[in-house]
């Protein structure tokens, strides 16, 4: 990549925010609904909280901090300030259960978060195992009197943002290398990991992608739709950081499911960029106050976490007039490996690496494969994490002694260049393109009391374009309904099985191991 010696040179993260802040001045950076905020604001907000941070808590450079928050102005506030302040980020989904939120924030060992007040509740239920010491909820209004009998010091952040944080925020020495966030992902363990991404491998992804949408944008001039979750690393490096950065607007979509008001929020804007996958894409062109908008301006759509499949596309393209370009991307990576050339798409694939990322196909001997042939995806660069938090041994399986990161998606190198991804390594299920895996949800079933064995797979489903199935041997007085609502405590919604089979037996090897491939045969054949 051309520009990796200006991406070093900037050091950091939070100087990456404050150099596009002091450039941008009374520019509006993010819209939600009817609440605006301008670089001006960011700077003054994020500097109010980072500076709280440092004078009226313990909290240290390299401590972990927690961020809870559904797409709200709140979000880039409490980013901001994290990195303002040396804090390590650790993005977590609103959504999570309370089983899912203690493994994050015990794992990580965050000592404050940001929450979003109406999950209180959850946090207050788990508070206690976990060395979280600071709570800081979104809203001002009166927070639960539940958390009161525990010995944390909490606050509403529309305090701290009247007060102005209270004193000088103290500049921090942060290196490029030093981790920023810990964005954590799934693990056939069934418990997610944290991947360590520093400050330089998410600058240094976002001049890569930079580059490669060169030709389509025009920084300090695009106004971006942002229905994507910023806990989620594409958006939070894409619109958070790289857009933000380059002077842009992005407007924040607190509920994408809820269409009629994701309509009515966009209604106003003629924006030039969006991003969003298969079902927002379908339900969105299906909504007849969406076909209604004005996509005169709109000259640049981008997808990711899941493949682009054909009827999206082309509906997508018969009711905005804008083609579909996508991409590729993993947490472990910053995230963007591979990215198509808007305008000049390969269909059926991911585009070509990112430059300076190098891309090989391995073999089960971890040989390099020819083009055209298929193998194991695995990718060497800066922009790869420096490995799983405080798990030497997932990284050592992840990350080879000579730097490639071994992805688990089989694809192939086709003449062109572009990579076409036909299939997965690993046993994930996409729905809706968050990323569901089988051994988490199994150990869940299996933690029921009436669930023998379980093995799930995901199976094609036209409206999240796949679900989760279990196949369970159970005891004979299990009630379905009531596991339905076991899962349902201990699950996020997209990670519930929407079915649940019974069978005698599961198929298996000679020694024991589950077999989910025969179980996606056996549905296949079903389906067929």
């Amino acid at each position: 990549m051309k520009d990796d010696n200006t991406a070093r040179e900037i050091r950091n993260l939070a100087n990456f925010v404050e150099t596009a802040c002091e450039h941008f001045g009374d520019k509006t950076a993010f819209v939600c609904g009817e609440d605006v905020l301008t670089y001006r604001d960011v700077e003054e907000k994020s500097r109010a909280l980072a500076s709280w941070f440092q004078h009226h808590t313990s909290l240290k450079p390299g401590d972990r901090v927690a961020i809870q928050l559904p797409n709200i102005l709140g979000f880039p506030i409490a980013a901001f300030a994290a990195l303002r302040a040396g804090l390590i980020l650790v993005n977590t989904n609103p959504l999570y259960t309370q089983r899912e939120m203690l493994h994050q924030f015990k794992d990580s060992g965050a000592k404050a978060i940001v929450i979003f007040t109406p999950l209180s509740r959850k946090l207050a239920a788990i508070i206690d195992e976990t060395d979280i010491s600071v709570v800081i909820h979104s809203h001002s209004e009166e927070f639960p009197t539940m958390m009161a009998r525990h010995r944390v010091q909490q606050i509403d952040m529309g305090s701290i943002l009247a007060g102005g944080g209270g004193m000088t925020l103290k500049p921090v020495n942060i290196l490029p290398d030093d981790i920023c966030m810990l964005q954590y992902t799934g693990g056939t363990t069934g418990l997610a990991k944290g991947a360590c991404l520093t400050n330089y491998s998410v600058i240094y992804n976002m001049f890569q992608t930079a580059e490669r949408l060169a030709d389509t944008s025009d920084p300090g001039s695009e106004l971006y739709v942002c229905p994507l979750p910023l806990y989620h690393i594409y958006a939070f490096s894409v619109n958070l950081i790289l857009f933000f950065c380059q002077g842009n607007t992005n407007i924040l979509i607190p509920n994408p499911r809820d269409l009629d008001s994701f309509v009515e929020l966009i209604k106003p804007h003629k924006f030039t960029g969006f991003a969003g996958i298969n079902t927002l894409f379908v339900g969105l062109c299906n909504h007849e106050g969406f076909k209604q908008l004005d996509f005169s301006e709109l000259k640049l759509t981008l997808s990711g976490g899941t493949a682009l499949v054909e009827s999206a596309r082309l509906a997508w393209k018969e009711v905005t007039g804008c083609s579909i370009t996508e991409g590729y991307g993993m947490s472990e990576t910053s995230p963007v490996i591979s990215l198509n050339y808007p305008g000049e798409e390969h269909y059926g694939t991911v585009g070509p690496p990112l430059n300076g990322t190098q891309l090989e196909i391995w073999d089960v001997n971890n040989k390099s494969l020819p083009e055209g042939e298929v193998g194991e995806i695995v990718i060497k660069g800066d922009l790869v994490m420096q490995g799983y938090w405080n798990n030497p041994e997932e990284t050592k399986n992840a990350i080879s002694p000579d730097g490639y990161f071994k992805t688990g998606d089989m694809g192939r190198i086709l003449e062109d260049g572009c990579i076409e991804i036909v299939d997965r390594l690993k046993d994930m299920v996409i729905v809706s393109g968050f990323n569901v895996y089988p051994s988490e949800v199994e150990h869940v079933l299996c933690s029921h009391g009436d669930v023998l064995e379980a093995a799930v797979i995901g199976v094609p489903d036209t409206q999240t374009g796949e679900s989760v199935r279990a196949y369970i041997t159970a005891n004979p007085e299990l009630d379905l309904a009531e596991l339905t609502a076991y899962c349902r405590e201990n699950l996020t919604p997209y990670k519930v099985p929407k079915e649940i089979v019974i069978v005698t037996e599961l198929p298996k090897t000679a020694v024991g191991k589950i077999l989910r491939k025969d179980l996606r045969a056996i549905a296949e054949k079903v389906a067929t």
